[in-house]
């Protein structure tokens, strides 16, 4: 980033970036599967998975009139958001759902951003939207956790030129893609093998009387269309 005033910044985040060549918008998506398919770059990257998971049950808890307690993330990418309110009704059933289908979504509207080539717009919003996260975060684990996430997409959008800065988004935006898909197979996985009450399928089951795996199907269905979606959007 060149700007060095209020005003040249503000410039070069809402100015329009040159469109990445087919083959980088290609290689970064084979990439991200790449990240989502193996199991220790998978680990470490599913930190920020869970950012965006917590983030959408907040979101939601808010949108829907319930008072936001706090959220922590755990070392082993686990998370919980805490909120307050009737613990029935519409409010609460948004705000359980919300959380494994909130990475596909970001996806979803990283896209929407890449398409009118605002590749520096889309960095510095998921910089703002994790600094409003950071006073919700209530653990320290989860306060290394944004911090260094939004360090890291500081970093590239002041101090990388635009074809770094449009590998890096295209790269996460193809992330979330794919990544909204794992959690859900592993939630069904870890359903069968340690059925636990707490899961946000068994807690929807219990909020409504639907079976949990159907609402594990309803996670999979809405994630692989947004999936289809996106790369559609992305390669055509």
């Amino acid at each position: 980033m060149e700007g060095t005033t209020f005003e040249e910044v503000w410039q070069d985040v809402i100015s329009v970036q040159p469109e990445p060549p087919t083959w980088l918008v290609v290689g970064t998506g084979i990439c991200a599967l790449l990240v989502v398919l193996t199991r220790d770059p998978w680990r470490i990257a599913r930190n920020v998975v869970t950012i965006a998971h917590e983030g959408g049950h907040a979101v939601v808890a808010l949108l829907s009139g319930r008072q936001l307690t706090g959220i922590r993330l755990h070392s082993d990418t686990s998370g919980v958001t805490v909120s307050r309110g009737k613990p029935t009704g519409i409010g609460m059933i948004l705000t359980v759902f919300a959380g494994y289908v909130t990475p596909s979504l970001v996806g979803l509207a990283g896209i929407l951003l890449l398409l009118g080539d605002r590749i520096t717009a889309m960095l510095w919003i998921s910089i703002l939207v994790l600094a409003t996260m950071l006073l919700l975060i209530r653990n320290v684990y989860g306060v290394v956790s944004v911090v260094g996430t939004g360090t890291v997409i500081f970093l590239v959008s002041w101090f990388t030129p635009a074809a770094v800065q449009a590998g890096f988004a295209y790269l996460f935006t193809w992330f979330m893609l794919f990544a909204g898909m794992r959690p859900v197979i592993e939630l069904q996985s870890q359903r069968r093998q340690q059925p636990s009450p707490q899961s946000d399928a068994d807690q929807l089951d219990r909020l409504t009387g639907m079976p949990g795996t159907a609402w594990v199907m309803i996670f999979f269905l809405l994630n692989a269309s947004v999936l289809v979606l996106g790369g559609w959007l992305l390669l055509f």
